[in-house]
């Protein structure tokens, strides 16, 4: 079996709302999809993370740097192609775009693998430790509204969540430190003292105010912090996680195994968030889990994307080891947008269904069963929204 073609498949539409987090506010969705097909007819789907202008360079990269390094070999050599092309562009980039170009690249030739051999992507990896897993559900984005306005909004959206049956909730922040602790404490209303919440700063502060924030979320019983200050400051994240109870997140900006190390071994992290659409593809990924558990660091994978990615995410989940182990482990969650996304909901042939399976089950999701990711985009629906 050979590789015969590499394409991206670049999508977007209008938000029925604008959107915003502590960085910017957008009103265009997106969405990278990678197709590989080869010589017997076998296709695999990918996703490449990266929103906006950043999907669309990405997709030169698939189809005019990678493409090219992998025409005509053996798919089912996941771990040599995916070194072979890291090797002819580490002088250009080992971290941000290529990685997340050779990550849709990489999750595609899995999928292909899987569908050779009959099997689902968490066998293929090492095996089924669940048939289901939580899911907590994300909103409270930020608006152009003043802070009254967010509250009153963010502890409505809270509950409604809660409501919706998802097993916890995330919010953003970014209005500034007295304002956003202002609406950690209206989600913590809206939700109850005993329903699990997190809270994502995307690395807007400061050390000084993300301990001051931190400490608010400790009186709160916050479950963590994601991304309190910029990611290359580890010794702002050593500095929070030994000052402050609320446990500390983050890792959706590191790449590769290498990358992954120093993070790790620098005891950064409570919880770690690798995102397999960036950090270089399934692959990679199962280096970074091993290394991560090697340091006894559990792991929530970040979640980003469209009804590939939270395939893709939905067999890592099934097939990560419990850490460290016991009767009543904690279950690793699988992380999910609340927001409007119709490449999530609409974009295959067969839905996912996430919100209807949550409320139905009291909030968990099934993995797929089919072989590889198990899912076929609507070839119809791509070409509608494609760029």
């Amino acid at each position: 079996m050979k590789i015969t073609d590499v394409k991206s498949h670049v999508l977007a539409y209008d938000l029925p709302e604008e959107l915003g987090y502590s960085q910017q506010y957008y009103a265009r969705r997106t969405a990278h999809i990678v197709e590989v097909s080869t010589d017997e007819g076998i296709t695999g789907w990918g996703e490449c993370f990266g929103p906006g202008p950043v999907a669309v360079a990405n997709r030169g990269i698939v189809e005019g740097v990678i493409a090219p390094m992998i025409m005509g070999r053996d798919p089912l050599d996941r771990d040599v192609l995916w070194h072979h092309v890291y090797n002819l562009l580490r002088d250009h980039g080992q971290k941000g775009m290529p990685l997340q170009a050779l990550s849709g690249v990489d999750i595609a030739l899995w999928d292909i693998c899987g569908k050779i051999t009959g099997l689902p992507l968490c066998k293929l990896i090492g095996g089924q430790y669940r048939d289901q897993v939580p899911v907590y559900g994300y909103g409270m984005m930020l608006k152009r509204e003043d802070t009254a306005s967010h509250i009153a909004r963010f502890e409505d959206e809270a509950a409604a969540i809660k409501g919706m049956g998802f097993a916890a909730t995330k919010m953003k922040v970014g209005l500034g430190v007295r304002d956003d602790i202002k609406l950690c404490e209206a989600v913590r209303k809206g939700i109850g003292d005993d329903f699990p919440f997190m809270v994502d700063a995307n690395h807007c502060y400061t050390v000084g105010d993300a301990l001051e924030v931190g400490r608010a979320l400790d009186g709160l019983n916050a479950y963590w912090f994601e991304e309190p200050v910029a990611p290359e400051d580890h010794d702002g994240y050593r500095e929070l996680r030994a000052k402050l109870t609320t446990k500390i997140s983050g890792g959706e900006a590191e790449f590769t195994r290498w990358g992954w190390r120093h993070l790790l071994e620098g005891r950064c992290l409570d919880i770690a968030q690798p995102e397999v659409c960036a950090l270089g593809g399934i692959s990679e990924y199962l280096k970074v889990l091993a290394l991560c558990h090697t340091h006894f660091v559990p792991v929530v994978n970040h979640v980003w994307g469209s009804a590939v990615a939270v395939a893709t995410n939905l067999h890592l989940l099934a097939a990560m080891p419990p850490l460290p182990g016991g009767l009543f482990p904690r279950e690793p969650m699988l992380e999910f947008d609340t927001t409007h996304n119709l490449f999530r909901d609409n974009l295959l042939a067969d839905p996912l269904d996430i919100q209807g399976q949550v409320a139905r089950s009291g909030g968990f999701a099934k993995i797929p069963n089919g072989p590889g990711l198990g899912v076929e985009p609507d070839r119809d629906f791509l070409k509608k929204y494609a760029i």
